[in-house]
């Protein structure tokens, strides 16, 4: 898993870890396509005041490349 500068800003601003990171795109709650980037909501109990994590990020040939993280302040949805 490769980070950006921007999602390691993130990380520090938010209190996200690597692991949160990781949970987020293995098990999404939600998980859907944004052209050539897919994007990971995850809702991880106890962190973030209640609010689910979003991952935007690339597949690459055999890594992924974490392009942002943060906890989603919007309403959204959960798909079924």
């Amino acid at each position: 898993m490769k980070l950006s500068r921007h999602v390691k800003n993130n990380m520090k601003l938010y209190k996200i870890d690597e692991e949160d990171i990781a949970k987020a795109i293995n098990t999404p709650d939600i998980s859907e396509r944004q052209g050539d980037k897919l994007v990971a909501i995850k809702k991880i109990p106890g962190k973030f005041t209640r609010y689910p994590l979003k991952v935007v990020y690339e597949k690459m040939k055999d890594d992924e490349l974490i392009i942002t993280a943060y906890p989603l302040k919007k309403k959204y949805r959960r798909k079924q």
